[in-house]
This record gives structure tokens, sequence and C-alpha cells, in this order.
């Protein structure tokens, strides 16, 4: 499946209801901050995470990087397009998911969804202009 950089909004709208979908299923019992992940592959499928609060907080896990991690052990390594819902606010994704989606498509599209139901879509590479990639490890 090709999509041009700019979703469509069909395709758009399947991943942002992915994503809220999702966002239902999140174990969120110490912040409250319940979000959802929905990732689109080269191939067409949809893969979904939810945030995973732990008590001991550092081993949280966010709702982008599951989804990835889904798709990823399903075999799938070139994504297009991630719609991320959150409550309140359109909430772009933090560091560590920023770095783990450049890992596997730093040209990714990125869809957040306000509280007015409006969607934005920016890139990856904007939110993360100088990732730190495999060309860092090669002599």
């Amino acid at each position: 499946m090709d999509i041009p950089q700019d979703i469509p909004d069909d395709i758009a709208g399947q991943l942002i209801a992915a994503a809220r979908e999702a966002r239902e299923f999140a174990h969120a019992p110490y912040s409250g901050f319940r979000v959802g992940a929905a990732l689109l592959a080269k191939d067409g499928a949809i893969f979904t995470g939810c945030n995973v609060e732990n008590s001991s907080y550092s081993l949280t896990c966010c709702a982008e990087r599951n989804a990835v991690f889904a798709a990823v052990g399903e075999g799938r390594r070139d994504f297009i397009a991630i719609a991320i819902v959150a409550d309140g606010e359109a909430v772009p994704p933090c560091g560590a998911c920023r770095q783990v989606l450049s890992e596997f498509a730093p040209d990714i599209s990125v869809i957040l969804l306000d509280r007015h139901e409006q969607h934005r879509i920016l890139t990856l590479t904007n939110l993360l202009p100088e990732p730190f990639s495999a060309r860092y490890l090669k002599d």
C-alpha cells in the first residue's frame, strides 16, 4: 500500500478510530492519562497499542511503542503513519517513542487528534530532525 505523506482523510479517520478504541484498553491507574495509538504498515495492516503504566514508573510503556512492538512481533518493519489519541489535547509522541519510530520509519506521518475532534498531520522528521541511527554504529 503506497500512501502519500499527506494522509487521505478516510485513512486518517480509520487510524484515529483504531487509536481511540485502543485507548480504552490503557492501563493508567496512576496518571489517569490514557493514550491509544494505531500504526499503519506499508501493506495496509493496522497495529494498535495503548499505554501501560506500572507502579515502578520507569517500567511504563507508551502506546506508540506498544503499537510498534506489536507490528514488529508480526513481522512488519515498514510503516506509513501513526495516529495518537489521548485524553484531552493533541499529544505528540515522547522522545523515546520518536526514537523508536525513527528506527523503522524516519519519515512517518504522525496524526494527532485534539479535543475538538480535529486532526493535524506532522512528520516525524519535523518532530525528531536528527535521530540517533545505525549510521553512527558503523565504521
